[in-house]
């Protein structure tokens, strides 16, 4: 791979608002593209993976998952955005960085920019993120 790529639901409008962000706002070299139009086999990702979390794929093969994956595209950016995804990684940012994560992706339909079609069915939210009675 000559590019690392950063995966996201093509089907999600909050998801898609947020590489269109990644577009305009955060130079990288990293190919932003949607799971539904990426080669999954190539990335060494599953369309399960895909529907759980946003996904980075490194040039050296590295896969990383949700708040990790976003740490590793700000990296890839200019000074300001790499000095961003360094936070991002830190222990106490990271501890709390992924239970954020869960709760966004769970929620995602009722985002600014969100839609009713970014909402997962109710079986996959459960397998995914577990039963909650605050949804």
């Amino acid at each position: 791979m000559d590019q690392p790529t950063f995966v996201y639901d093509g089907d999600c409008a909050f998801c898609t608002t947020c590489a269109e962000f990644i577009g305009r706002r955060i130079p990288t070299g990293a190919r932003v593209v949607p799971w539904q139009f990426a080669d999954l086999d190539a990335l060494g990702l599953t369309a399960a993976q895909c529907e759980e979390a946003v996904w980075w794929v490194g040039t050296d093969g590295v896969r990383v998952a949700g708040p990790d994956a976003i740490a590793r595209l700000l990296g890839a950016s200019r000074p300001g955005w790499r000095l961003l995804g360094a936070g991002l990684r830190l222990p106490p940012v990271r501890l709390l960085a992924w239970p954020t994560y869960r709760w966004v992706a769970r929620n995602r339909h009722r985002l600014p920019g969100g839609t009713a079609a970014c909402s997962l069915p109710q079986a996959t939210r459960d397998r995914l993120y577990g039963t909650t009675g605050d949804r």
